[in-house]
C-alpha cells in the first residue's frame, strides 16, 4: 500500500509541476505576460488549498482510499484537458480542476499511512511517500522538457495525465487500516480532541507557519528556476528542465530519506527530535540559496542549488510526521487539510505570482531573493516549535 501511495504521489507531482518547464512554450503561443503565468501556476494552488480541508472532513467520515481515488482520477482529467486549452481562461479553469482532484490526496493518503505505522517509523515512512515530491518534480521538468521539445507543449500534458486512471482504480484494491491503530496507549484519550484545542496548539500553529514559509519558497523555485536558468544562465528550455530536474530528482530524494532516519533517530533521543532536524536543515539551506541565486558562475551555482535542496528537503519526512503526530486519529485528515490550507494560503498560492510581479518590475535574479531570508524564518519557527513539545503523557493532543 505504501508502494502504491508512493507512486500516485509521484504522478500527483509530475502533474503539478509539468506547467513550470512548458512556461516558455505556453507564453510564446498564448502570449502570456509573466504575471499571467505565475496566475496560471497559482491558480492550481489557490482551489487545491481551499479544497483540501473540506477533502480531509469527508476523508475523517468516510473510507478514506475510495474518496482518495475519485481524486485521482479527476485530476488526471483535468490534466488531459490541459493539452487543448486554446486561451488563458480555458488554462485557467484546466488547472483549477486539477487543484480540485488533487486536494483529497495528500491529507488522506498521509493519515493511512500514520494509522499503519508506529510513531517511531512515521517519519521514515512519510519520507518515503514524500521522496516522491522532488522525484516527481524532477520528472516533471525532465518529461515535459523531452516530450516538447520533441511533440509539442500540449503532448506533455496528455503523456502525464492518462496514467493516473490506472492508479486510481488500483487503490481500491486495499483494506485502510484502522484509525488509531497504531497510537500509544498513553493517547488513548485523544480521540476527545477538538478542532480549537488542535488550532490553538504551540507546536501544530508554529510548525505549520514554518511550513508556511517553506512553501513560499519551494513555490518560487520550482515555477521559475526553470526560467531562471534559461534567461540568465542561457540554456535552453530542454537543457534547463533536464538539468534541474535531474539535480531535483537526486538532491530532493538523498535529502527527503536522510531527514525521515535522521529525525526518526532523534525524536527517540528526545521528543522534539523531528523539528530540531528541521530547524537545522532549514537554517544551513539559507546561505547555499543566496549563493545560487547570486552567482554567475554556472559550477558554483550547481553545487550550491545541490546543498541547498538537500538541506531543505531533510525537513519533508519530519514536519509532517510532527503535523500527524499532534493530531488525534479521529481528525488527523482534517488536521493535515488544514495545515494544508495554511501553507499553500501563506505559500505558494502567492509566490509564483509575487515573483512574476517581481521579475516583471526588477528582474528575475532580484525577484528569487527572497527565497534566503524566508528559509531562515522558517529554521527559527521550527526551532521555536521544538520547544513547546511535551513528553509522552503529557501532550496537548490528549
Amino acid at each position: 500500500m505504501l508502494a502504491v501511495l508512493t507512486a500516485v504521489n509521484l504522478l500527483n507531482f509530475i502533474d503539478r509541476q509539468i506547467l513550470f518547464v512548458l512556461f516558455p512554450a505556453i507564453q510564446a503561443e498564448l502570449s502570456l505576460s509573466d504575471s499571467q503565468l505565475g496566475l496560471a501556476a497559482s491558480a492550481f494552488i489557490v482551489v487545491y488549498m481551499i479544497v483540501t480541508p473540506v477533502a480531509g472532513f469527508l476523508g475523517d467520515r468516510l473510507r478514506r482510499l475510495p474518496v482518495a481515488a475519485a481524486g485521482v482520477a479527476l485530476w488526471s482529467a483535468a490534466t488531459l484537458a490541459s493539452a487543448v486549452a486554446r486561451s488563458f481562461p480555458a488554462l485557467l479553469a484546466a488547472r483549477a480542476l486539477v487543484g480540485v482532484g488533487e486536494s483529497s490526496y495528500a491529507p488522506l493518503s498521509s493519515a493511512v499511512i500514520s494509522d499503519a505505522f508506529p510513531i517511531e517509523q512515521r517519519g521514515s515512512r512519510l519520507a518515503i511517500f514524500n521522496a516522491a515530491v522532488p522525484v516527481g518534480t524532477a520528472f516533471g521538468y525532465i518529461a515535459g522538457a523531452l516530450i516538447a521539445a520533441r511533440f509539442g507543449w500540449r503532448a506533455a500534458f496528455v503523456m502525464v495525465g492518462a496514467p493516473g486512471l490506472a492508479l486510481a482504480a488500483l487503490m481500491l484494491l486495499f483494506t485502510e487500516p484502522r484509525r488509531g491503530a497504531m497510537e500509544r496507549p498513553e493517547r488513548a484519550g485523544s480521540s476527545r480532541r477538538t478542532f480549537a484545542t488542535l488550532l490553538l496548539d504551540p507546536v501544530y500553529a508554529t510548525t505549520t507557519a514554518a511550513m508556511a514559509a517553506l512553501t513560499f519558497v519551494l513555490g518560487a523555485l520550482a515555477a521559475w528556476m526553470p526560467t531562471f536558468l534559461v534567461r540568465l544562465h542561457d540554456l535552453s528550455v530542454r537543457d534547463a528542465g533536464i538539468s534541474f530536474g535531474i539535480l531535483t530528482a537526486f538532491a530532493g530524494v538523498a535529502g527527503t530519506v536522510l531527514g525521515g532516519r535522521l529525525g526518526d533517530r532523534a525524536v527517540r533521543r528526545h521528543p522534539a527530535g523531528h523539528l530540531r532536524v528541521s530547524a537545522i536543515g532549514l537554517i544551513a539551506a539559507a546561505p547555499c540559496a543566496a549563493v545560487a541565486v547570486i552567482t554567475e558562475h554556472r559550477p558554483l551555482f550547481w553545487c550550491a542549488t545541490a546543498l541547498a535542496e538537500i538541506l531543505v528537503f531533510l525537513n519533508v519526512g519530519p514536519l509532517n510526521a510532527v503535523i500527524v503526530g499532534v493530531a488525534a486519529p479521529a481528525i488527523r485528515a482534517t488536521a493535515v487539510g488544514i495545515n494544508i490550507l495554511a501553507i499553500h494560503l501563506l505559500g505558494d498560492a502567492l509566490s509564483p505570482w509575487v515573483v512574476g510581479v517581481l521579475s516583471d518590475r526588477l528582474g528575475l535574479r532580484a525577484a528569487l531573493s527572497i527565497m534566503p531570508p524566508l528559509l531562515l524564518f522558517s529554521g527559527a519557527l521550527c526551532w521555536m516549535a521544538g520547544r513547546f513539545v511535551r513528553p509522552p503523557g503529557d501532550e496537548m493532543s490528549r
